[in-house]
């Protein structure tokens, strides 16, 4: 038990919170403490009855226990994680502010295209800003197919495709971690654009290992390597 704690306290902040938030509201559910009905994402419900909360569940609520939810957590916990503790590592409040951006993108074009739950689109969000951040890792996806990390999103909204899942949650995802990327990383290299830590400024540290962040492994279907190591 003491082991697992210390495995779970080392998860970075943000996507322990994030990860943990989703397996409470998922076991929830199963529990029949709380419905789909109470979770899920409904405008008039918000703003006429005051609903707030369902800003953030329909976040959170990714099915009922199957393979679906397993997918989609298995993908959450990894991007999110490298992410933080890659490209976002010492700039925590830039992290959570890229989740307020995306959720906020997402809530807008939600209600235009009737989506009901949005944590699958958020997932897609992460990976895309992964994969752009990383374009030289090469990937494996069930030992069937190999590409480089940018083609990841694509590649999920084919699986996706493939089950018989609407792929307009994946193109949200993909569309809103795009405008991300854009502002964050391809603009301010523009003439005239300039970029800036919101809120962090990352300290150099030494004695700072890096992650791995080439290997997104441990699964057939996110393995990888950089190219030419």
């Amino acid at each position: 038990m003491s082991c697992f704690t210390t495995e779970y306290l080392q998860i970075p902040v943000v996507t322990r919170a994030y990860t943990t938030a989703c397996v409470l509201t998922t076991a929830a559910v199963q529990l029949e403490i709380i419905t789909p009905f109470q979770l899920y994402f409904n405008p008039d419900l918000i703003l006429r009855n005051y609903q707030v909360w369902r800003l953030i569940t329909n976040f959170l609520f990714f099915g009922p226990v199957g393979f679906n939810f397993l997918f989609n957590m298995i993908f959450l916990y990894r991007y999110c994680r490298m992410l933080e503790e890659g490209s976002f590592r010492g700039r925590t409040a830039d992290f959570v502010f890229m989740f307020l951006f995306g959720g906020l993108l997402m809530t807008i074009f939600g209600t235009f295209v009737s989506l009901v739950f949005l944590g699958q689109a958020f997932t897609i969000m992460l990976v895309y800003v992964w994969s752009r951040r990383n374009p030289n890792v090469r990937m494996n996806f069930f030992g069937l197919l190999n590409f480089q990390a940018p083609f990841l999103p694509w590649v999920l909204m084919g699986f996706s495709l493939l089950l018989g899942n609407s792929i307009i949650v994946d193109l949200l995802g993909i569309a809103v971690g795009h405008v991300y990327f854009f502002l964050e990383d391809v603009f301010p290299n523009q003439p005239g654009g300039g970029r800036k830590m919101l809120f962090d400024t990352p300290e150099e540290d030494a004695n700072y290992n890096p992650l791995p962040e080439e290997r997104p492994g441990g699964f057939a279907w996110g393995e990888g390597q950089r190219l030419g190591g």
